[in-house]
């Protein structure tokens, strides 16, 4: 299969700027660049599918450059509803340096070239820049981009400074065009109007044909919303921000229309492999086998094997595959740091315990909850809100109070 077939079908392909995406891919080994410009000091799963799609076309033995924007992150890419609050340089610079480091982790064994186009923005003149670089833009060619367009006509209006930004982008790929003979840029479908910009620069300035390779935005089929800041469902790759086990739970937690074609753009399973998954998958979907590779797969990526395999266990005593009695030291550790988790004393009654860990809202539900069979710990069931929880439920101090199948929490005896 070729690499521009193999791509497409893992969903990586939404739009290119060639009669066909074998062109541009299939023929002689290009140099491609991705840029993220550093608005976080962390990508969220959102921007990781680009760094996968890097990841692939190295593979495949394409040249990869990683920018990232510490230049055109002190300006801000427009966005069409508002105007962006300017951050501060210094913030700006750390913000690099983390996502630089986080670079290195994920994409450095991949012969990736790491650039900071702040290194050649920051140099330049103005004059020389709008005499250069501006000419060849039209107010007409700047107004029908998407956000600008939206933003024109809101009350708010836009600055000149985020109305610049797509000549920064631009000139980038002027700038690794002449210095890297970098001939594709690769990005969200939301910057294909920036990346054709600068492939319409190239042309104009060196009479070269470059090219632009977009993915669609990742969707979640089952709230239509995408992965994002903006959507306010984040998930980050860095483990300060959403730790290992979170990242895993969050992936454990794909719902069934979205695991498929997830495991395709986020993990490395080739696609035979993937549609046996699929097999496997459909004959018996409760046993949610396609999340848990999925969950395994891109946790190992992102966070190696060995702290992969931690969380997986923890994930497992939890939800009840795995007894406590297994559990580490370390494993115990993450449980208590990530999981809901209530310190009570000996002998707590249920009722009371059900209400301060919010498994229930009041003592009338928590009652309706016992009453229903509802509510346990392992094998064993409270049937009476008199009972008390005995100390031999527990194990190096903990028990999971379950309610229903889903509902769990942490008891920690004081």
């Amino acid at each position: 299969m070729s690499v521009s077939e193999e791509l497409t079908n893992r969903g990586f392909v939404h739009q290119y700027s060639a009669e066909s995406l074998a062109e541009i891919l299939d023929g002689p080994k290009r140099t491609i660049y991705h840029g993220v410009d550093p608005t976080a000091d962390s990508i969220h799963a959102g921007n990781f599918a680009v760094w996968m799609l890097l990841r692939h076309l190295s593979d495949a033995g394409h040249k990869i450059i990683l920018l990232v924007g510490g230049g055109t992150g002190m300006i801000g890419d427009p966005k069409p509803d508002v105007e962006r609050t300017l951050t501060p340089p210094d913030v700006v610079a750390k913000r690099v340096e983390k996502l630089s480091a986080q670079a290195e982790k994920l994409l450095g064994a991949h012969k990736v070239t790491f650039v900071n186009n702040h290194d050649w923005l920051g140099k330049l003149h103005l004059i020389d820049f709008l005499r250069d670089i501006g000419k060849h833009f039209t107010i007409n060619e700047l107004i029908k981009k998407d956000a600008i367009a939206t933003r024109l006509k809101s009350d708010n209006g836009i600055s000149y400074t985020e109305f610049a930004y797509p000549l920064l982008q631009a000139y980038d790929y002027l700038e690794l065009h002449k210095k890297h003979k970098c001939d594709v840029q690769v990005g969200g479908s939301d910057q294909w109007g920036n990346i054709i910009a600068g492939v319409d620069l190239v042309r104009k300035k060196e009479q070269k044909t470059v090219y632009a390779i977009t993915i669609p935005l990742i969707i979640d089929k089952s709230t239509g919303k995408k992965f994002g800041k903006s959507e306010g469902n984040a998930v980050w790759l860095d483990a300060e921000k959403t730790t290992p086990f979170a990242f895993y739970q969050f992936w454990l937690n794909t719902s069934d229309e979205n695991v498929i074609d997830y495991s395709k753009i986020f993990t490395f399973l080739s696609l035979s492999e993937i549609e046996r998954l699929k097999s496997t998958f459909e004959a018996n979907p409760g046993s949610r086998s396609a999340q848990k590779i999925l969950a395994f797969e891109i946790t190992k990526i992102v966070h190696g094997t060995e702290r992969t395999v931690v969380v997986q266990n923890v994930s497992e005593i939890i939800f009840g595959s795995r007894a406590l009695s297994t559990m580490s030291l370390e494993e115990k550790k993450i449980l208590v740091e990530n999981a809901p988790t209530t310190k009570i004393s000996k002998e707590s009654n249920i009722l009371d315990v059900l209400v301060e860990t919010t498994l229930a809202s009041s003592k009338r539900e928590a009652r309706t909850f016992i009453e229903s069979g509802a509510v346990s710990i392992g094998d064993t069931k409270f049937l009476n809100e008199k009972e008390v929880i005995p100390e031999n439920l527990f194990t190096q101090n903990l028990a999971i109070l379950r309610r229903g199948k889903k509902q769990v929490h942490i008891l920690e005896i004081k």
